[in-house]
């Protein structure tokens, strides 16, 4: 049997390559790729076994371009790993720190420092990618030019940390989502403690539901959790596209999608809302639990 192979958006060297190897060890084969639409094409072609995305930021929110592809792509979310970010300013060997003119990024990387690059009197260039800036860096020889990215991009390309741990926040994270062509549930936890009022606390569920245009019906929609006490960890809306002032409703909630509460809550609200898709069970990351 060979190598599990995980796709990812950026170079070697991305923090999304550093979160596949949190999750799954080094044993693996990661796969870069340009988009974040590329790596979900890819797994939906069974060119690569896994995926795994960022789908949010502790400091700077969501990452549209993954919520969007949740909605419309067939797999199923089978895991989540949380980062921690630690930015890095990354130049050629003989650059100083007072000769960078221009840095360059993802432009969520550099709105994850923009104290710093504004304090540095820098001008902010975007990229696609943190790691691939360091590449392009590197590649083009290019003088008075730094990028921002994970220390461990520099020492893929050869190039030299200025500054590290320049991120406005030292809290800054980053939730990734693992996707699959198939549904992975989570084993159940053999413990009791890992149960709480008949929901598995230690696993999420996610899903995506849209509700008539009519006074009350979010509420109406949302109440049915609340009346079954699940906790709802994360709720984001994303415009229809097709309807002006329409929106999708991603949540994510403790529980599993077989824990018999579960099974009624979505139940329930199938009945009131006019679309539902549950996107996959799994662990919660153990960054993410109380």
């Amino acid at each position: 049997m060979g190598k599990l192979t995980i796709g990812f958006q950026g170079e070697h060297g991305a923090y999304s390559e550093e979160a596949i190897y949190k999750q799954f060890g080094r044993e693996v084969k990661t796969v870069p790729t340009v988009s974040i639409r590329e790596v979900f094409s890819l797994t939906e072609a069974g060119s690569v076994d896994l995926g795994v995305v960022p789908v949010e930021n502790s400091v700077e929110g969501s990452i549209n371009e993954t919520y969007d592809m949740l909605l419309s792509s067939n797999l199923k979310v089978v895991g989540e790993v949380v980062l921690r970010v630690v930015h890095c300013l990354i130049a050629l060997r003989a650059a100083k720190l007072g000769g960078i003119k221009v840095v360059y990024s993802h432009p969520q990387a550099l709105a994850q420092c923009r104290n710093f690059v504004t304090a540095l009197g820098v001008e902010p260039i975007v990229t696609y990618d943190t790691a691939g800036s360091v590449k392009m860096i590197k590649e083009r020889r290019l003088e008075g030019a730094a990028a921002i990215a994970g220390e461990r991009a520099a020492q893929i390309y050869g190039l030299k940390v200025l500054k590290k741990g320049i991120e406005d926040y030292s809290t800054n994270s980053t939730r990734f989502l693992v996707v699959a062509r198939e549904s992975a549930e989570p084993e159940r936890p053999k413990r009791p403690s890992a149960r709480r009022g008949g929901v598995s606390y230690g696993s999420k569920t996610s899903l995506i539901f849209a509700v008539p245009h009519t006074p009350g019906s979010l509420y109406n929609a949302l109440e049915v959790f609340a009346r079954a006490k699940i906790n709802l960890t994360k709720i984001e809306s994303r415009p229809t596209k097709e309807r002006p002032w329409e929106y999708y409703f991603f949540v994510d909630f403790e529980g599993r999608r077989d824990d018999p509460k579960v099974v009624e809550v979505l139940s329930e609200l199938a009945r009131k809302t006019a679309f539902l898709k549950v996107l996959g069970s799994y662990p919660r990351s153990k960054a993410d639990r109380p």
